[in-house]
């Protein structure tokens, strides 16, 4: 089976070196590439962030990104391919043009089936009809992260840290950072900004209050342990979030966390167990990261967070099964339009 990432990258995301590494070797699992994809021989195609198959770093690499998409939609129907997809989120973080909207539209109608990471995410609307959803929940990163060296915490810091991007409010929790009075609290963000434009904001921010401190860049991930595991609290303030591998990676070095209310938050909180996820209405206002940090250390909480239902083993098995259920969809239609014909 192909999936829709590279590998070897150090920029990868853990979550999908960890299910490329759980999978194997009961399964051939291939990286990305786009002559594997339009030529290797593979039986399920599984899909993250379609819209990152759509987009390249100049508007001309974009073009040729869409039209290798259409060369790929076809090769898939030609070949019967079933196609997996994982709904990492509720729809794409930054919208892309109308010829990617309608590619992503196609790649919806010809998904086989659909992955949920938790019960309340639903099929898109273009989905077919007869495309079945699972949920398998997002992994933990215990493992990933248990041969680095984790630091001691850090009484009053409060970290972010993570790809920047508008949409996770990191302006806000700075602004809202700021207006505590407290200096005994300190804030630490740490990765790399979507933009020159919004650098420029959170340095600008930053160098108004001596409390917080910036690294802007990309960090390995010995630094975001590091970073993280000296945080009394990590906080998320997205002003929407959907599923949030941020915080089970911050769970799964035993940081708690702050994130924005949602169903979701609310079911993970009563999973990991009590004053381990703490909450907030978006945008982050300064009344409630400071009551969040009160409730941090008022609230007794167990010695780690519970993860038991998040071990890779059980989500691989999960994954197989959703593979296998996609390919006899995908022979059962080929044989029901076989019949179709010959009849």
């Amino acid at each position: 089976m192909l999936q829709s990432f590279p590998e070897g990258r150090p920029t990868t995301n853990p979550y999908l070196l960890q299910l490329s590494d759980s999978l194997r070797p009961s399964t051939v699992v291939l990286g990305f590439s786009w002559p594997r994809a339009l030529f290797a021989r593979y039986d399920v195609f599984h899909v993250h962030w379609p819209e990152l198959l759509c987009r390249g770093t100049t508007p001309a690499r974009s073009l040729a990104r869409r039209t290798l998409v259409r060369a790929l939609l076809m090769r898939l129907r030609l070949t019967r391919v079933a196609l997996v997809r994982t709904l990492h989120n509720a729809s794409p973080h930054e919208q892309g043009g109308r010829s990617e909207g309608e590619l992503l539209r196609r790649l919806d109608a010809r998904t086989t089936l659909w992955i949920a990471l938790n019960p309340t995410t639903a099929r898109p609307s273009a989905a077919h009809p007869g495309s079945p959803l699972v949920t398998i929940p997002h992994g933990d990163y215990r493992a990933w992260f248990e041969r680095m060296p984790r630091p001691g915490q850090v009484p009053g810091r409060l970290a972010f840290a993570g790809f920047i991007r508008p949409y996770k409010g990191v302006e806000e929790l700075m602004a809202a950072f700021a207006a505590l009075p407290d200096d005994s609290l300190t804030l630490r963000i740490v990765g790399r900004p979507a933009s020159p434009e919004l650098a420029t904001a959170i340095r600008t921010s930053a160098g108004a209050d001596h409390r917080i401190s910036l690294n802007l860049d990309y960090v390995s991930d010995e630094e975001l342990a590091e970073e993280l595991g000296r945080a009394e609290l990590v906080v998320l303030p997205y002003r929407t979030m959907h599923n949030s591998g941020a915080a089970l990676l911050a769970l799964s070095l035993g940081r708690p966390v702050l994130v924005p209310v949602t169903e979701v938050n609310a079911s993970l909180s009563r999973e990991v167990g009590a004053g381990w996820v703490h909450t907030f209405s978006p945008p982050l206002a300064p009344h409630a990261l400071a009551r969040a940090i009160a409730a941090l250390r008022e609230t007794p909480r167990s010695p780690a967070p519970d993860l038991s239902e998040r071990t890779w083993p059980g989500i691989a098995d999960l994954h197989r099964e959703a593979y296998d259920r996609a390919v006899r969809l995908v022979r059962s239609r080929a044989t029901a339009l076989s019949a179709r014909a010959s009849g």
